[in-house]
């Protein structure tokens, strides 16, 4: 965490959001800004647009909303190298760059990236950032680790299942997870489903594997 890394090493600590596509940046934490809640990836720099955009409607999403992060600006790139339709369906005519990451802006202009879009889960209509989850899942004491993926019933409808390690020797249910998120988020977004593991399967980067808890899902059908 930012915090626990300033206090350590006694340095102001800030995040920023780019890609190789925005050459690199398109949000930077400002130096001295105190305020800056510790999970945002800062404000967007100047001569730089953004949107936050519906997947579904191509609309942008209301106040407050995630949505897709779209970027114009001097920094975006010009294209791929060769790959035309690639090029195309990453910017688009009006010079917008699809990010494919899910983000959100509060009202004092602070931006958060909270998942990936390959990533959500489509909940009767409802997009569910599982990052989002996972973060609240964690502040539970008798909860160690938690990954978050998308799970179908027996009507083919997704849901949000949590894949949770239990902090040991802490008592923990189910309903108690359930309890956890459903008292936190919107009622579309509640953990439908809990499953109690040893450890999340994460890449040496930290990342999670949801793969390799979608392969669990199949075998059990």
């Amino acid at each position: 965490m930012p915090a626990a890394a300033e206090a350590r090493l006694g340095v102001e600590i800030g995040q920023g959001y780019g890609m190789t596509e925005l050459s690199p940046v398109s949000h930077l934490h400002a130096d001295g800004d105190v305020d800056e809640p510790a999970a945002c990836v800062g404000r967007l720099l100047p001569s730089t647009e953004a949107r936050l955009v519906d997947r579904v409607t191509g609309l942008d999403v209301a106040a407050g909303e995630p949505g897709e992060v779209w970027i114009r600006g001097p920094q975006v790139m010009k294209g791929y190298f060769g790959r035309p339709e690639a090029t195309d369906a990453t910017v688009d005519a009006e010079g917008w760059l699809h990010t494919g990451d899910i983000g959100r802006v509060d009202e004092d202009g602070n931006w958060f990236i909270v998942d990936r879009v390959k990533e959500l889960i489509k909940y009767k209509g409802y997009q569910v950032a599982p990052a989002e989850l996972e973060a609240i899942l964690v502040q539970h004491p008798g909860i160690a680790d938690a990954a978050v993926i998308g799970v179908y019933d027996e009507e083919g409808n997704e849901m949000p299942k949590a894949f949770v390690v239990p902090m040991p020797g802490v008592p923990i249910s189910a309903a108690e997870v359930m309890a956890h998120v459903a008292g936190q988020v919107a009622p579309y977004k509640r953990i439908r489903r809990v499953e109690f593991i040893e450890a999340v399967p994460k890449a040496a980067s930290g990342k999670i594997l949801r793969r390799q808890l979608r392969d669990r899902e199949p075998a059990r059908s």
